[in-house]
């Protein structure tokens, strides 16, 4: 049990951080294309996404994705990046079985598509396996000045993330009500990728409640904020794709800038008690 504990030094495997280095430029032309041309998804993307409002908000995920991996390649520590793996996992998850699903409404035999299929026909996998490989690795040690997140607030945590993976259930299982309810115009693949888009911070609060350490949470939520800064902009450049007559879409601009606020005061908050302990 000892010569096991010794050997746990909260590295990151090369193998993992090769993973992230060929991940990124994939994401970045995504990002790119989906973002900055929502217009020109028939053309440049694996199929055609309307209204832009939906292109933006994958491409909002995707800079997630990029921070992220960004991350991970430049931290030298497993504990900071572990949180981030398993959210991967069940993004790539839902957009493979989607794919699936609705494989007719694809660009078939062009380039995005090769690509798409390619990211997705595998991640889920390699990341899944990549995570139980460098898990061993955690020594459950915090680091040298971290602060704690107590027990109440992890428990609100999951309470949150566990809401958000409801809502990412629904939007997979339902697609047929969730358009119904949706702030802008949804059709049944759209519905199974904001699920898959939901199930990201869904997992992400589940993890934060299981690891205490701040240090754990410092990069995945960085991920987290600059996605949701994206998508609000998002929201204001494209408030014509919503329905602002139903409760929805109010709904759906507060609680993304509620997030986006709780994120800045907690993580300001446990930063200032991370220096001063």
């Amino acid at each position: 049990m000892k010569d096991k504990e010794s050997n746990k030094n909260d590295r990151i495997l090369p193998e993992t951080r090769w993973v992230a280095g060929l991940v990124i430029p994939f994401l970045v032309v995504a990002f790119v294309i989906l973002y900055f041309l929502p217009h020109n998804t028939a053309t440049l993307f694996a199929w055609e996404i309307k209204p832009p409002m939906t292109a933006m908000m994958l491409g909002a995920a995707y800079a997630g994705g990029i921070y992220y991996f960004s991350g991970l390649l430049i931290t030298h520590q497993w504990h900071r990046i572990k949180v981030g793996l398993i959210p991967v996992t069940i993004f790539a998850s839902v957009l493979n079985v989607a794919t699936i699903l609705h494989w007719d409404k694809f660009n078939h035999g062009t380039l995005p598509f090769l690509a798409w299929t390619s990211l997705y026909f595998t991640t889920p996998f390699i990341v899944f396996v990549l995570w139980l490989r460098n898990r061993g690795q955690d020594t459950n040690q915090p680091d040298e000045n971290d602060a704690v997140i107590p027990q109440g607030l992890r428990l609100v945590l999951g309470a949150v993330g566990a809401t958000t993976l409801v809502i990412a259930i629904f939007l997979f299982s339902n697609p047929t009500l969730m358009i119904q309810l949706w702030p802008w115009t949804l059709t049944p693949l759209t519905s199974r990728v904001m699920a898959a888009m939901f199930s990201l911070p869904g997992m992400v609060g589940l993890g934060m409640a299981i690891d205490s350490r701040w240090s754990s949470a410092q990069i995945i939520l960085q991920s987290q904020g600059f996605s949701i800064l994206l998508i609000l902009i998002g929201v204001i450049r494209n408030q014509a794709d919503f329905n602002w007559t139903s409760s929805g879409s109010w709904l759906f601009v507060i609680g993304l800038g509620g997030m986006l606020a709780g994120i800045i005061m907690f993580y300001a908050y446990f930063n200032a008690r991370q220096r001063t302990q």
